[in-house]
């Protein structure tokens, strides 16, 4: 008896360590993206469901700055300015616009992609692996949520920059999504009008506004 409760003592407080020693690197991964004036990141997005085959490659690349950003991926723009949604698909030569509830802790946007796991998550320390000389420490999140269709999250976070390098979601389905981080630039020169939407270059487009 005295045994068994000496060893779920122990295994609960190296796993409050492990908590808190995550917690603590997901606070520097934070300080660090906000210490930044804005980020432009080229990104690699891959699915997999092996029970139905699916292997897709996709890369995008991110503008950010505070909650504003330019999202190129698979062909659609995408434009925040802070108040509204401009999403731009040249192939339907069509323009959604609509407002977007930032304080919906549940709508992941590129603006919170790189502090998302701070609400909404329990956290422990998982791996750490070599990935083209660079250390990676890996940090599992598990929702709080229990309607959450995410089983796990591993953030990857570059041991020397604490900058994440890759996040892998794996759905309760088997659906595994990976999101690697090719080129990270922080402090660019961005044009005055980087976030603005101009009307005027999409003269033939359907504009599409939903409020």
């Amino acid at each position: 008896m005295v045994m068994g409760l000496l060893v779920a003592f122990f295994i609960g407080f190296s796993a409050q360590a492990q908590d808190k020693k995550a917690k603590a690197l997901l606070d520097k991964v934070t300080a660090k993206v906000k210490s930044y004036e804005n980020i432009t990141i080229d990104f690699k997005y891959s699915l997999n469901n092996a029970k139905e085959n699916i292997n897709q490659d996709s890369k995008g690349t991110v503008v950010m700055k505070g909650n504003q950003y330019v999202l190129n991926f698979m062909g659609i723009t995408k434009i925040f300015d802070g108040k509204k949604n401009y999403t731009i698909v040249p192939e339907d030569e069509e323009i959604t616009i609509s407002k977007v509830d930032e304080k919906d802790d549940s709508a992941i946007t590129p603006s919170k992609m790189l502090t998302f796991f701070n609400t909404g998550y329990k956290f422990s320390m998982d791996i750490a692996q070599n990935v083209s000389g660079k250390k990676i420490q890996y940090i599992k999140l598990t929702p709080t949520n229990a309607k959450d269709q995410r089983k796990e999250i591993l953030v990857g976070i570059d041991s020397k920059t604490n900058n994440i390098y890759n996040v892998i979601e794996i759905a309760k389905k088997g659906t595994k999504t990976t999101l690697t981080v090719n080129s990270f630039k922080t402090n660019q020169t961005l044009p005055k009008n980087q976030f603005t939407f101009v009307a005027s270059k999409y003269p033939n487009y359907y504009i599409n506004k939903l409020d």
